[in-house]
């Protein structure tokens, strides 16, 4: 029989050996971290980016309720549309709607009549618009 200050230690020791394992499994089956790496969403070549020696960036964001549409329109710049949530759908003036879901983006071209539609009839659209253009200029052009 080993002595009770002794068999103490041995549990303790085989605890903490025991936990210790357990805690170096735990870091195995944990992902490795490190630096985070971009994940290109989109990379498209454009025209009609403003060439002045400033640009203005403008990140704007829309929700569109269940049925809700813009107001029909052009941009005299590039408008890069990223959906957040729900489906985005973009009809442009002699082209096929161009569908745009949750975690996808879409550039929209400059100087096209085009307007913006949520067309479920449940569910609300979340989008991030990102526009580059001369300091001041419009962001669209309303078309009557």
């Amino acid at each position: 029989m080993v002595p009770s200050k002794r068999r103490t230690h041995l549990v303790a020791a085989s605890l903490v050996c025991g936990l210790s394992q357990l805690g170096f499994a735990q870091a195995q089956s944990q992902p490795a971290r490190g630096p985070v790496r971009p994940h290109e969403l989109l990379k498209q070549v454009v025209t009609g980016m403003p060439t002045d020696s400033a640009q203005e960036v403008r990140v704007i964001t829309a929700t569109f309720r269940p049925g809700d549409t813009t107001v029909f329109h052009t941009h005299p710049r590039p408008v890069t549309v990223y959906v957040l949530e729900g489906t985005f759908t973009l009809e442009m003036e002699g082209r096929k709607p161009t569908v745009v879901h949750a975690g996808e983006a879409m550039v929209e071209p400059p100087n096209v009549r085009m307007t913006g539609r949520n067309r479920s009839a449940k569910e609300r659209t979340r989008v991030v618009v990102f526009y580059v253009s001369e300091p001041g200029a419009p962001f669209l052009h309303p078309i009557s």
